[in-house]
């Protein structure tokens, strides 16, 4: 196990045991537990029990030993995708410390990409944005050539942007007050800016806030940046800094993107959500169907303990 309760060592293959949680179509749950059972075993695994959590009967856990978390991942993705899933090297449970991207994972839009369309510049810098997401270019350097393009906007467009553009996914703010109400801290961290970072996390209730800033003079984007670049270094570097001051609690992190993957990584539970391929394809887990709710269903937090946003 890592330093935060990250991907286990044993992924290489032993006989720890792995537990998997995924939510499907329950029509397709029942219909490909035995076919994916078999798949298993076919791959050298060993089957202890494949049956609904307690908490959540249209959760599926599956328990498995004899080979590796990608293993398990990679056959409960092809059995019953498009599913919700979350692998870890034991019974999965609330964190201590929940860290996540903002951008396309706790609200739905890029405010970077929302933002330039008031500049007339969607397309030129939703392109960038996207290529740097799909780590196509160096995100510190795909963030400085978009501050610069919006140069000389007027600063009032950004509240105007949040008014107008930029909505809580489904399920955010009540995945947010669960946590919190049972002791977890919150941090928001995000590529982005401070400008739309502060007052979403207000809104779904994180405690702590980490980002860029644009720059601004005199009413105008200057089309610079104040401070050091957040980055995905800078991200897993909360994370584990969070952790830590936690003694070594378990985490959670959320993301969507190339920027988001070493976090993602190093958190107990990784999960990416409706995410890139690269950053699906590093994480214990990921929701591809539900809303963030279905966090709260592979934790195993009953319905009934979840809190009212």
């Amino acid at each position: 196990m890592s330093a935060t309760g990250g991907r286990p060592e044993t992924d290489s293959g032993n006989s720890d045991v792995f537990i998997a949680r995924l939510i499907a179509e329950p029509a397709r749950l029942a219909a490909n537990c035995d076919t994916a059972i078999h798949a298993l075993e076919a791959a050298g695994m060993k089957v202890h029990r494949a049956e609904p959590l307690a908490a959540h009967d249209d959760v599926l856990e599956v328990a498995a030993d004899h080979g590796t978390a990608a293993t398990l991942r990679a056959v409960l993705d092809a059995q019953f995708s498009p599913v919700d899933l979350l692998v870890s090297d034991h019974a999965p449970g609330v964190p201590g410390v929940f860290v996540s991207d903002m951008d396309s994972t706790m609200i739905s839009a890029e405010c970077i990409d929302e933002l330039a369309d008031f500049a007339g510049l969607k397309e030129q810098i939703a392109d960038i944005t996207e290529r740097a997401m799909q780590v196509e270019l160096d995100f510190a350097e795909a963030l400085t050539e978009r501050a610069r393009l919006l140069g000389g906007l007027g600063e009032d467009a950004i509240q105007q942007c949040l008014n107008e553009r930029i909505f809580d996914m489904p399920g955010a703010r009540t995945l947010v007050a669960t946590l919190k109400a049972h002791g977890t801290q919150t941090v928001l961290v995000t590529g982005g800016f401070h400008q739309f970072a502060d007052p979403v996390a207000e809104r779904l209730g994180f405690e702590r806030v980490v980002g860029n800033r644009l720059a601004v003079a005199h009413g105008k984007l200057t089309g610079g940046l104040v401070g050091d670049i957040v980055d995905s270094s800078v991200k897993e570097a909360v994370l584990r800094a969070a952790v830590a001051h936690r003694d070594g609690a378990a985490s959670l992190a959320t993301g969507d993107g190339a920027n988001d993957i070493p976090m993602l990584i190093a958190a107990s539970y990784g999960i990416a959500y409706h995410a890139k391929p690269k950053a699906r394809a590093a994480a214990h887990g990921w929701v591809e169907q539900g809303d963030l709710t279905s966090v709260l269903k592979l934790l195993g937090v009953a319905r009934g303990d979840w809190a009212e946003a």
